[in-house]
């Protein structure tokens, strides 16, 4: 055995004399000599290699209990005290794992009838919810983990909220918050009570950015409503174009069964619009009828003064007949003064720092750039150098605000880059140009979309026009 053991040597020699003996330790050898049968050997305070690996544990995956409760308990329904009905569908369940459930819990706690009930109907109140959206989700009671696909996590959260499962729903809104889409956003909006406020703004977020380009998404009317008020929409042209998609949206409304291509959608919502005219022989606006009432509010929020100021759109808004008359009256009188007023050297543009007046007033406007190539935004204050109708003035200055937003998607609308200006002020003399972004287009992705809010009459009506004006420049606005 060498120096990697101990040897036990029998002798005819006296007990009494001393006996040499080997004594080694896993790792290394040392020799002693045994005088007393109590002698001291420094290592024997070192653990022995075959000891250590004794006292070591060794691990070995077994069946899963967790598993094997899922399919004993679950699947195959084994010593079920209670039997839940749902959509023609019956599962064998218990109800101690029920009771993981707040619904079910409250239940059978309670003097209800269904606490001493072996079989038990259960309602269901939402449309999203399918019986394969019951099976993931009782199945999940019976488990330590669910894996829930994008594609079903509407259905398994309309259930999760149901039997108020806050784990469950915590795991959705995660879900969700990851691939807001646009089979999701809506649904999203719809459990905004169930999901957290992370969810909600993440969903409000990709709805400000992609409703102008992803208009056939179904919204409820206070939804909407808070997009197009909001001075952060992405809007693409103009604010005809807000004018526009309400038009379209309000149409599907009416029409929830249409599946045309989308290209036809606006065609057809003007001959839906037409034809209600015509055989409801209806004179007074649509939004005055019974049924048109319920999107005043939604309506309310289009920017109607960017929308007058060009002929063929007026003539649409008075063909349309949705809005009614006074509306339009208030905001042409308010126009007509606006421009008296710039004309006659009494507004020069805003030059405080007003940054609610501007997100509730700006014109919005935007484009999509679908290609790469260098590009350079700037503002040029026109003084008949250039062939634009209705954008001249004479006056030796004019302040203007504005913020400027460069944003790319991908194909589910998920933000990939962003630029923004933040909110400026700016005052330009006869023909000056300002650099208001300059990138190199390398470093973005294509399409390019493009979207700015700019507020070049004063919100104030009793601004006096002797008051000092500033220096040309650009400041921020906080």
């Amino acid at each position: 055995m060498g120096t990697q053991g101990s040897r036990l040597h029998t002798s005819s020699q006296d007990p009494e004399e001393p006996v040499e003996t080997t004594c080694a330790s896993g790792k290394h050898g040392c020799e002693c000599r045994k005088r007393k049968r109590t002698a001291h050997c420094d290592c024997d305070s070192e653990p022995d290699e075959e000891d250590a690996l004794l006292d070591t544990p060794r691990r070995k995956k077994l069946k899963s209990t967790s598993k094997y409760i899922y399919q004993t308990l679950f699947l195959n329904g084994e010593n079920s005290d209670i039997r839940i009905c749902a959509l023609g569908q019956e599962w064998n369940l218990h109800k101690v794992y029920l009771c993981q459930s707040g619904y079910f819990s409250s239940m059978f706690s309670g003097s209800w009838k269904e606490s001493n009930m072996m079989v038990i109907p259960l309602e269901i109140p939402d449309q999203n919810i399918d019986t394969e959206a019951l099976q993931v989700v009782f199945g999940s009671l019976y488990r330590d983990d669910v894996l829930i696909k994008p594609s079903r996590v509407v259905s398994i959260l309309a259930v999760a909220c149901m039997l108020q499962l806050d784990g469950l729903i915590q795991q959705c809104g995660e879900t969700m918050k990851e691939n807001v889409g646009v089979k999701t956003v809506c649904s999203c909006s719809y459990h905004s009570t169930c999901i957290c406020l992370c969810v909600s703004c993440r969903c409000l977020e990709w709805l400000l950015n992609n409703l102008m380009t992803h208009q056939n998404v179904d919204l409820m009317l206070d939804v909407i409503e808070l997009l197009i008020q909001s001075s952060d929409l992405f809007v693409m042209q103009v604010e005809m174009d807000v004018y526009t998609a309400l038009k379209k949206w309000m149409f599907l409304q009416f029409n929830p069964s249409w599946d045309g291509p989308i290209k036809q959608l606006l065609a057809d919502a003007d001959a839906w619009l037409c034809k209600r005219r015509t055989e409801m022989g209806e004179e007074e606006p649509f939004l005055k009828a019974e049924d048109g009432a319920p999107f005043t509010p939604v309506f309310r929020q289009v920017r109607l003064q960017y929308i007058i100021n060009d002929l063929a759109s007026a003539r649409i808004l008075e063909r349309d007949n949705i809005l009614p008359p006074d509306w339009l009256t208030s905001v042409y009188k308010s126009q007509w003064f606006a421009m008296l007023r710039t004309e006659h050297d009494n507004d020069n543009g805003p030059q405080d720092a007003n940054k609610e007046e501007f997100e509730s007033s700006s014109m919005r406007c935007g484009r999509k750039l679908t290609k790469d190539g260098d590009y350079c935004w700037l503002f040029k204050r026109n003084t008949l150098s250039q062939p634009c109708g209705g954008a001249v003035s004479m006056q030796p200055r004019r302040h203007l605000a504005y913020r400027l937003r460069l944003a790319s998607f991908d194909n589910s609308g998920k933000l990939v880059c962003s630029r923004s200006t933040g909110y400026q002020l700016l005052t330009l003399e006869k023909d000056q140009e300002y650099v208001v972004m300059n990138l190199d287009s390398r470093l973005l992705s294509f399409p390019l979309y493009v979207c700015c809010n700019f507020q070049y009459t004063s919100p104030h009506m009793d601004r006096c026009p002797d008051s000092p004006e500033p220096e040309s420049s650009a400041r921020s606005v906080s």
